[in-house]
């Protein structure tokens, strides 16, 4: 008879290592961890190669891992990362989406035009209402598009790839390009500026990012007791104390990591005088420095101001809209009957079909929600730019999808996750933002950015034969 102390023991955990068992425990996607350690190592990569540009000065440290560019970084990942979220579930669909940077360019031409020629001449430059019906509009357009390539798809059923290639010929080249009669449409509404995160109104500032920061740090708490809950409700094995405080530790590590990092960069001077002479502030005299210059001293360290003036930036808003896509996308994705549906299609269609499942609906839903969210990315670019032009979304749609399938999402559908396809974003963009710091040719970022994504496929299929 066996011994009733022993006999509830799985012998596969016995013979587990400790990191196989840490993995276990906490549920850590080891796929994500790949993915935030390939980030890293680029960073560093890009760092330590900036640090040998020798200037008048002599040698600098490295520019990559500085609080400047990982701010601008943030932002400019934020296009990509918005649309890269719709794209893991029209993938996940077992479809596929080329129109995604040619639909950004018309929605920003549409939006564009309509403040520039109509509302400003009919209400009056500044008007309180011209960035709202611009977003709406925007909105408007985007979901339409989108929902005509999922008609075409789903009920016409001419293949998602011939419909959205169509629409990259069609949507921004042409439309757009008719639109626009081929020029740069600016300057646009100084509300609606505020998406795109240049200028100091679109900036939080240390004090409005920290509070942010504890917020979030409150809610992964809140959100781990209520997982933890649900376990308890259903009967579902819980995961040890410790595990629960390493994620709670690990999520408190990047909120206030992140925070620390963007609240750290400064304004440069001349906007940071702009400012002050706008605003009758001021402005205090510095310290001088050994060469007879005037800098401040943030703690011990010497930053740039303007005598003595100084300001740091905080959040930017299309950073925040990124993360509230990400959340809503993660939470549809996973929490509710429409992500459900769309797993299961990706799954198997033809039982997802016999199960009751409307396919049909679901594909034009879903390209019509991947419409939203080129609507969204088209006013965060339109807006930084201050323009919009018929090249703004030109190659957008394979940075997209290669976030998404370096984000882990398989091409053969059924797999993918939100958050993997934001990581493959900030990936992309961080290959691009140190290639632009080497000054490196143009022409070598489009073979990097081919190359990881042939990589990716690759890496992706050895992971699907040993999951077999």
């Amino acid at each position: 008879m066996s011994d009733p102390n022993t006999s509830s023991v799985n012998p596969a955990t016995v013979s587990e290592g400790a990191v196989a068992r840490f993995f276990r425990a906490t549920e850590i996607d080891t796929r994500m961890l790949g993915m935030v350690a390939a980030i890293i190592i680029v960073w560093c990569i890009f760092d330590i190669w900036t640090s040998f540009r020798i200037h008048d000065e002599g040698l600098l440290g490295g520019l990559f891992l500085t609080p400047r560019n990982l701010w601008t970084l943030l932002v400019q990942t934020s296009p990509i990362a918005i649309m890269a979220t719709g794209m893991v579930l029209i993938i996940i669909m077992r479809q596929i989406d080329l129109s995604v940077g040619a639909m950004l360019t018309l929605i920003a031409t549409v939006s564009a035009v309509l403040q520039v020629q109509h509302l400003a001449p009919a209400l009056g430059v500044g008007h309180w209402s011209i960035w709202i019906i611009a977003v709406v509009v925007a909105i408007a357009v985007g979901v339409l598009v989108g929902a005509l390539n999922g008609y075409l798809t789903a009920y016409l059923a001419i293949p998602s790839f011939v419909v959205t290639l169509g629409g990259l010929i069609a949507y921004s080249k042409g439309i757009a390009f008719y639109i626009s009669e081929g020029v740069t449409i600016a300057p646009l509404d100084a509300t609606f500026k505020l998406l795109g995160g240049n200028v100091p109104s679109a900036w939080l500032g240390p004090t409005w990012s920290w509070a942010l920061a504890i917020i979030a740090c409150v809610l992964i708490v809140l959100a781990i007791l209520r997982s933890r809950q649900e376990r308890k409700r259903v009967k579902f094995t819980l995961r040890p104390v410790w595990a629960e405080a390493v994620l709670v530790g690990l999520g408190f590590i990047v909120v206030l990591g992140a925070t620390y990092v963007v609240n750290s960069y400064p304004w440069p001077p001349k906007l940071i005088e702009q400012y002050a002479l706008a605003h009758n502030i001021t402005i205090p005299p510095g310290v001088e420095d050994k060469a007879g210059k005037a800098v401040c001293m943030a703690g011990d360290k010497v930053v740039r101001c303007v005598d003595g003036l100084i300001f740091y930036t905080g959040y930017a808003i299309p950073v925040l809209i990124t993360l509230a896509v990400g959340l809503a996308m993660t939470f549809l994705a996973t929490r509710t009957q429409f992500g459900r549906y769309v797993y299961a299609i990706g799954g198997n269609p033809e039982a997802a079909e016999l199960a009751g499942i409307n396919t049909k609906a679901m594909t034009v839903k879903v390209f019509a929600l991947m419409g939203l969210l080129a609507a969204i990315s088209a006013m965060v670019a339109s807006a930084r730019l201050d323009a919009a032009t018929v090249s703004l979304g030109d190659l957008n749609e394979l940075y997209v999808i290669a976030a998404a399938v370096i984000g882990g999402t398989s091409l053969a559908g059924g797999i993918g996750t939100i958050y993997g396809a934001m990581l493959g974003a900030l990936l992309m963009q961080s290959i691009s933002s140190g290639m632009l710091l080497l000054n490196l040719p143009s022409p070598w970022q489009n073979i990097v950015v081919g190359s990881f994504l042939v990589i990716a496929v690759f890496v992706d299929q050895i992971y699907r034969r040993r999951v077999k």
